[in-house]
């Protein structure tokens, strides 16, 4: 190859380079929609308070300290996207893929994550009250001190997550798989695993308790129980 091909290659793949990355730009101006690919993009403090955003692509985007309450984001794909600090109650993410996703300190209350993907994500002091789990992927995630008082946890997978000190009261865990959860100093009042599974004797030490505790056979209670959320 001469050096005047190999001087036009050079030129081609630059200019290709320029076009790609002002066509990525040009996407993060798109208005939010359904479909809408945002992957990548600074939408940090965006008020989508009750928008349909459903099917969009949010992966590795910065969400922070955005107003999601009510949105639709269902089927959203939300892989290592940043929503720290972000309001979504009411949100719809069925079926969303938030595989690494960091939602430390946001408040998801009520909002329906029924078979979505949240495998190693961030959760940690995230405020789950309520919200629908139902056949939801929490394998790996990170739930120390996350709030999920009556959280509906009904067939999702806890399998190897941390939840240290999160606080688990009433919450319903009808075959939910807690198969080597790290439950050390987790507040189980009035919370339902009966009918978990994976779940052994060992994981209960340092919970917190009581007679309204629900275990499942062969599960005993610790000594420590009955005991307050400050044990």
């Amino acid at each position: 190859m001469s050096m005047g091909s190999r001087g036009s290659l050079g030129g081609t793949i630059a200019l290709l380079a320029v076009l790609a990355a002002a066509t990525a730009n040009a996407a993060c101006e798109d208005p939010p929609e359904r479909g809408v690919n945002w992957s990548k993009c600074d939408k940090a403090k965006l008020n989508l308070r009750g928008d349909d955003l459903s099917g969009g692509d949010f992966s590795g985007a910065d969400l922070s300290r955005s107003d999601l309450r009510k949105a639709k984001l269902t089927n959203a794909k939300l892989t290592d996207t940043t929503l720290i600090r972000s309001n979504l109650d009411g949100a719809d993410l069925a079926g969303a893929d938030l595989t690494k996703a960091s939602l430390n300190r946001s408040s998801l209350q009520g909002l329906n994550l029924s078979g979505a993907i949240l495998t190693k994500a961030e959760l940690s002091r995230a405020n789950l009250s309520q919200a629908k789990l139902t056949g939801a992927d929490l394998s790996k995630a990170e739930l120390n001190r996350a709030v999920l008082v009556e959280a509906d946890l009904s067939g999702a997978n806890l399998a190897d997550a941390y939840l240290i000190r999160a606080d688990l009261r009433r919450a319903q865990f009808g075959n939910a798989n807690l198969a080597n959860a790290n439950l050390d100093l987790a507040d189980l009042h009035g919370s339902d695993l009966s009918q978990s599974v994976g779940l052994v004797q060992t994981q209960l030490v340092g919970t917190c308790g009581d007679a309204t505790t629900k275990l499942p056979a062969g599960i005993t209670p610790p000594p420590a129980w009955p005991c307050t959320a400050s044990d």
